[in-house]
């Protein structure tokens, strides 16, 4: 074997657990992995290991399409569960407009407006499509 293929090899066995998650534990590790290297990296694509990063996440991704689908819900139920998940009322979106505003929106009786999926979004930092 050459120089250059043992050298590769060597560090191909350092990180070829990534590239492989089969089970509940490799996806743990990945995902140890992954937020570390967000940590580092963040959103700097000219940063070293922001390819290790991009890919880390996609192999991540793939693996959670397959094991942990997400169900399909409408955006009412997200905000339902975002809401119950930091703990707020009504009251606590003003974003959407006053508390009686948001309660006609959870209890389905008036639509979530494009102005209110974008404010969603920002506010509790998730893609505008999860409210679609």
């Amino acid at each position: 074997m050459s120089v250059i293929a043992e050298d590769i090899l060597t560090h191909w066995r350092i990180v070829q657990p990534l590239f492989s998650i089969h089970d509940e534990n490799a996806y743990d590790r990945a995902i140890v992995t992954l937020n570390a290297l967000i940590d580092e990296v963040g959103n700097d694509e000219q940063h070293p290991l922001y390819e290790l990063l991009d890919t880390l996440g996609t192999v991540i991704h793939a693996y959670e399409e397959k094991h942990h689908p997400i169900p399909e819900c409408s955006g009412v139920e997200v905000l339902r569960l975002l809401m119950e998940e930091h703990q707020l009322e009504p009251t606590d979106i003003p974003e959407l407009g006053p508390p009686d505003t948001v309660l006609e929106i959870l209890n389905g009786k008036r639509d979530l407006t494009v102005t209110h999926i974008h404010a969603l979004a920002e506010t509790f930092q998730v893609s505008p499509a999860v409210f679609v």
